[in-house]
């Protein structure tokens, strides 16, 4: 399959997944259209990181980092709680086919592959809040950074 038609379908199926996910939470319809913006944004940053081959922990700290950006900057545009961004802008991150295989060898009796399936689990999530919370603190420390220069410029 072309590259072309690779990335229109992950274009289309990451933001109906992300805004499918905000009308089942009940995200206000104001937010819809931003929610599954930021979440097609944060799975082609992903998806791209992953096809340069870079590591499924390293794309999704990534992903996970720029959906909490463009979270916290929709929040600020639409007035709404940051978490009405970033829950459905996650799904498409969300680690479902690993969590699957790893309960799928447990019920089978292959306690080794569920261990490796559940850890691989465990080292996505980690790198999915890592994300988050890194960009929350890269973006509070640019707010402060920002104000601390317009009160000293105003001194001046």
């Amino acid at each position: 399959m072309p590259i072309y038609m690779q990335i229109i379908i992950n274009i289309v199926f990451s933001y109906v997944a992300s805004v499918g996910f905000a009308l089942t939470i009940n995200v206000p319809h104001r937010a819809l259209n931003l929610a599954g913006i930021s979440g097609t944004v944060g799975w082609m940053v992903c998806w791209f990181i992953t096809k340069a081959q870079m590591g499924r922990m390293l794309s999704n700290l990534m992903g996970a980092f720029v959906i909490g950006i463009l979270g916290l900057f929709f929040a600020r545009i639409k007035k709404c709680p940051v978490t009405v961004f970033n829950i459905p802008a996650l799904v498409p991150l969300v680690p479902g086919v690993p969590a699957y295989q790893a309960v799928r060898a447990l019920v089978n009796g292959n306690v080794f592959d569920a261990e490796a399936s559940f850890l691989r689990v465990g080292i996505v999530t980690c790198s999915i809040a890592l994300g988050i919370l890194l960009a929350t603190m890269f973006t509070e420390m640019f707010y402060r950074v920002k104000k601390f220069y317009r009160k000293r410029k105003i001194k001046l």
